[in-house]
């Protein structure tokens, strides 16, 4: 058993239940440990959920907190559609920043950071389900998935955004996100609850973009600017990255908390063709030069994308979040946050292929009970 702050199945226990008491046979967390279990065994559908429940025994059945048979698909489909998605996030999200808060700072990782960015559910999107783009924070090191939040489209992600940083922790951690969201009311509503952020800026903030622009083509005279250079050579390819900070619009942009601009140049190279590619992005900072080197910097930018590696990839490979088509209720959104929840779970446990954990807690299920905190004795 992992040791969390709080055992998994001791959060399910607390998910209200909106079922009236008569004709109710089976407890909810006791559905809720099931799916979390099977899917932690590579299930990939409530459907698979419900044949998972049949094949390991009694045993196993009793452990998770059932008297009778475990619930057929049908039964869970009713559930997770009536099930309160507010709640039933929010309570794993208290659990998922509960296990970062618990989480030793290391040098290279001095403060939490945390990727705010939107994935749809395109299997379901297709079917005519509503709230299918969901906007998540997602902690860069351990992988977890802290909230998420339906939205009605990519474009309302910035209506959204707001209250998506609500329901999360912001003092003493760092928020990064992508041009789309880089927006004024963004970045104060960060720096005025204590936290920080590294933002990317593009053609949504023309003035703030072309005074970052200028500061990199014709640096101001006494200007101090500093530099960080990587070179990574995998996959066929030789990437390397530059990226430069400054200081320079300190106190000359009105941009809330601006610490430190940034410029990142990448160049890759494909060794098998020769071709070329290059890129040149721009950012903006609240973290000081005193407390975010380039190095650092370079590192919270690079480290935004793995919500995209770590949790959007891993949901639509491993899990087949793309090719679900669960339109009904409130089912979508409650079938991603169990996702969520078994990567994240994984990964503080100390996964990083899930695939493979996967089929290795296929062939031993009583781990996946110990990961959510059952101890099992048959």
């Amino acid at each position: 058993m992992i040791p969390q702050p709080r055992p998994l199945i001791e959060v399910f226990s607390d998910i209200p239940d909106v079922r009236k008491s008569r004709g109710k046979r089976h407890p909810l967390s006791a559905i809720l440990a099931l799916s979390c279990c099977a899917m932690l065994c590579g299930s990939r559908s409530y459907s698979a959920i419900a044949d998972w429940g049949r094949n390991y025994g009694s045993a196993i059945t009793h452990a998770l907190g059932f008297t009778h048979n475990t619930p057929c698909a049908s039964t869970l489909h009713t559930i997770f559609g009536r099930l309160d998605r507010e709640v039933f996030e929010a309570k794993l999200g208290v659990w998922a920043d509960s296990v970062v808060a618990h989480t030793p700072a290391t040098p290279e990782a001095p403060e939490t950071a945390m990727a705010v960015d939107g994935k749809t559910l395109r299997g379901s999107k297709k079917q005519g389900a509503p709230g299918t783009h969901l906007l998540s924070v997602f902690a860069h090191r351990l992988g977890l998935t802290l909230t998420q939040q339906a939205v009605a489209a990519k474009t309302n992600e910035i209506k959204e955004v707001e209250t998506v940083l609500s329901q999360i922790v912001l003092a003493g951690r760092v928020v990064t996100m992508d041009a789309l969201l880089t927006q004024r009311q963004v970045a104060q509503t960060i720096v005025d609850a204590g936290g920080d952020y590294v933002m990317l800026v593009k053609e949504n903030q023309p003035q703030l973009k072309a005074d970052i622009e200028l500061v990199f083509t014709m640096p101001p005279v006494g200007d101090r600017q500093e530099s960080v250079r990587t070179v990574d050579v995998g996959h066929g390819r030789i990437e390397t990255r530059n990226l430069t900070t400054s200081e320079a619009l300190v106190g000359y942009s009105d941009w809330p908390g601006l610490a430190q601009v940034f410029e990142v140049g990448r160049h890759v190279i494909t060794k098998k063709t020769g071709a070329e590619r290059v890129e040149v992005v721009y950012g903006v900072t609240s973290l000081s030069s005193e407390r975010a080197t380039p190095g650092r910097v370079l590192a919270l930018v690079r480290g935004h994308w793995a919500i995209e590696n770590k949790s959007h990839w891993v949901r639509d490979v491993t899990f087949d979040e793309d090719r679900s088509q669960v339109r009904c209720g409130n089912i979508p959104q409650v079938m991603a946050t169990l996702r969520n929840t078994t990567i994240g779970l994984l990964r503080w446990a100390g996964h990083t292929n899930i695939a493979a954990a996967c089929r290795r807690l296929a062939a031993q299920p009583v781990q996946a009970l110990a990961l959510i905190g059952i101890a099992f004795e048959n």
